[in-house]
């Protein structure tokens, strides 16, 4: 009903206020979204399936948080099953698919279909394999999930307990759970929507000359029909079911299933690179068996991707709110009438989301390198080429680690950073916050994966040390061959002193320091033979230095691409330089006892980063722009792009808001709830 409140108005204008922020930088909008977003048409695509999206009621996005964790299942399914119908309506492809998922923004029962489960049919599965499975998968006859983590075992991949074993006589394949731990869990798309999944067990086969003896041959994944045509019931011998609530991915459907000496045919072991003999139970293996983890590299390589996009929305959203929110007047002011000061004018708040929104543009262009390692080594595996599996797979690893906890420490940092109504459903970073916690543990634990990089840099390392002379493979074997050669006569370049900047200096001291902290690792675990476990600490940290090196190194070199638009790049090269001068600061000692940064640079870093900020904040608003978040996206009062943030927050609060719809019985002394439902206090019968 209107009332009163309908014609009040806020005291700051939101809409003046970012309109004045966009007019006062000249950086190009348009030109930076291309040069940023022009993959695959990334921008034109966004633009025609968000048109059809918003029309479609089903789409809203009004009442989710206010839904019960089965409702929002029930309405994940329904949406994902609208977007199949809407795919063949509009004749949408793949990627036209994905661009629906992304900017419905929830973690959809089907999504593990097309990404895990098809994934590993496509590049494990035989020739043969592929050509009964995959036109079933992408007519989507039936939905596929991927179990491999269990109740007890979750990196450990090779600790996984549920077993597959042969059986010569009858050419079968026995999976069971010989344990509770030995429980599929987490798996999603499994709880209750999958047909079949890929089951990784350990795969046992009979031991020569010994039919009732068997031995492990490692994991292995199969391909198990987990629910029957007709009443999509479990199969005697399967237990499945969802897991219950989670921090997030409220729609998903993540399950368990155990397995009770279930029977697969001969063929359900996907065969492209390990074969087992149909009558003699021999096992024969081609190619590089660690393409068993194929399609956790291309997982953690599309997370590495795709943070950038979580970081620049939370980012997007924490910007704008602070250009229009006042708070306080500045302290040196005499003027008694002088507005509040922007939030975001504070250096305690710049240093919070500044840092963040270069972190942002630097994942990009990570991202892009990672895109490019993960297609020319899948491109090298398809034709036998398996030199570049070892990189891809240290690699994928080590930033996945960074980039993960960049995006989800970032969240939370501009959630504190708003005040007060970053805690609110109108921020738009409770589902967001929300679903990305899972990123810093799935698909390995971001303190437990960077061992995977460690090992590999070691053994880099070693070869460096060994052959000094042999021809550098890769610029991994570039860097370390350097700084053997100059690891005596070293004198680091300011790459700060007196407020200039050195580009270059800033990448030597970030690659000197990975180089300098590998050749420890390698003195320590080689040369003096300390125990693995003893060296953790220190090889997490040597992860988290290699692959900032990473990150700095593909951002600066797309400084020097003819890419960058004219008007935008001292922008763009501030936000580099940010982003590299904020990260040496935080950990400014391993630079130093490293000798890969003066202690001139070092002392002068506070300074710099203070006059960066100056210099970006004026463009920080069109900066966000050039992401290009729809409203719908970011689902946010305080982010919109048109900045009326207090109208959209008390419209939250006051007509869209179910509980305000309803009246409550407030008197202890009666059991009704609701007033005049004469409800007898039933309630506890419905918990």
């Amino acid at each position: 009903m209107p009332d009163f409140t309908d014609n009040l108005k806020p005291l700051y204008d939101g809409a003046a206020i970012l309109e004045h922020e966009r007019s006062r930088s000249l950086v190009n909008i348009d030109e930076l979204s291309r040069h940023l977003l022009s993959r695959n048409g990334f921008l034109e695509r966004q633009a025609r399936v968000l048109a059809i999206i918003e029309r479609e009621q089903l789409f809203s996005k009004k009442q989710q948080l206010n839904l019960s964790r089965p409702e929002r299942y029930h309405l994940g399914l329904a949406r994902a099953k609208a977007l199949r119908r809407l795919t063949r309506k509009h004749g949408w492809d793949f990627e036209d698919y994905r661009m629906a998922e992304y900017l419905t923004d929830e973690m959809s029962p089907y999504f593990l279909h097309m990404s895990m489960f098809a994934t590993t049919v496509r590049e494990q599965a035989s020739d043969d394999q592929k050509r009964y499975w995959m036109p079933k998968i992408e007519a989507w006859e039936m939905i596929g999930a991927y179990a491999q983590t269990e109740l007890g075992h979750g990196s450990n991949v090779r600790g996984l307990e549920t077993t597959a074993t042969y059986d010569v006589v009858k050419k079968e394949f026995v999976i069971h759970s010989p344990t509770l731990t030995a429980s599929k869990w987490w798996n999603g798309s499994m709880g209750r929507t999958a047909t079949h999944a890929i089951v990784v067990a350990q795969l046992m086969l009979p031991k020569k000359g010994h039919i009732s003896q068997f031995e492990s041959y490692g994991p292995h994944p199969f391909i198990v029909r987990i629910r029957q045509e007709g009443t999509h019931l479990p199969p005697d011998g399967i237990v499945v079911g969802d897991i219950g609530a989670k921090y997030g991915y409220t729609s998903m459907d993540n399950g368990y299933m155990l397995f009770n000496n279930y029977r697969v045919s001969h063929s359900a072991m996907l065969a492209r690179y390990s074969k087992v003999d149909q009558d003699t139970g021999t096992f024969s293996r081609t190619g590089n068996p660690a393409v068993v983890y194929g399609s956790l590299t291309n997982v953690r390589a599309n997370i590495i991707m795709h943070a950038r996009l979580i970081l620049a929305r939370a980012v997007t959203i924490a910007v704008r709110y602070t250009s229009v929110r006042r708070q306080f007047r500045d302290r040196d002011s005499k003027s008694t009438t002088e507005p509040e000061t922007a939030v975001l004018d504070y250096p305690t708040v710049q240093i919070r989301l500044l840092p963040l929104l270069a972190t942002a543009f630097a994942l990009h262009y990570t991202g892009d390198s990672m895109y490019n390692l993960y297609n020319q080594t899948r491109s090298g595996i398809e034709k036998g080429d398996f030199t570049e599996l070892a990189e891809l797979h240290s690699t994928s690893s080590g930033l996945k680690a960074l980039c993960t906890t960049y995006a989800a420490d970032g969240i939370e940092t501009c959630r504190r950073a708003m005040g007060g109504h970053g805690f609110g459903g109108g921020s738009g970073l409770i589902n967001i916050n929300n679903d990305y916690l899972s990123k810093p543990t799935v698909e390995g634990d971001n303190w437990m994966i960077t061992q995977q990089m460690s090992s590999h840099l070691i053994k880099k390392m070693t070869a460096a040390v060994k052959r000094p002379n042999a021809e550098p493979v890769d610029a991994t074997d570039e860097l370390f061959k350097r700084y053997l050669q100059q690891q005596k006569a070293r004198k680091p370049a300011d790459a700060v002193h007196w407020m200039s900047i050195d580009d270059n200096a800033i990448v030597d001291a970030f690659q000197w320091r990975a180089a300098d902290l590998t050749y420890r690792a390698y003195q320590d675990r080689v040369e003096r033979k300390k125990p693995w476990n003893s060296l953790l600490i220190q090889l997490h940290k040597l992860s988290k230095a290699f692959s900032e090196s990473i990150v700095v190194t593909n951002f600066h070199a797309s400084l020097r691409s003819n890419n960058i638009p004219s008007e935008t790049s001292t922008v763009i090269r501030d936000l580099y330089r940010l982003y590299a001068l904020h990260t040496m600061d935080t950990d400014a000692r391993s630079f130093a006892t490293t000798t890969a940064a003066t202690d001139s640079t070092l002392d002068a870093l506070s300074d710099a980063i203070l006059k960066l900020m100056t210099s970006i904040r004026p463009h920080a608003v069109k900066l966000v722009d050039s992401w290009m978040m729809p409203d719908y996206l970011l689902d946010s009062a305080l982010g919109r792009y048109d900045g009326k943030v207090y109208e959209a927050l008390y419209d939250m609060a006051h007509r869209q808001n179910p509980l305000n719809r309803t009246v409550f019985n407030w008197d202890w002394r009666s059991e009704e709830i609701v007033l005049g439902s004469g409800d007898g206090g039933k309630l506890e019968s419905k918990l």
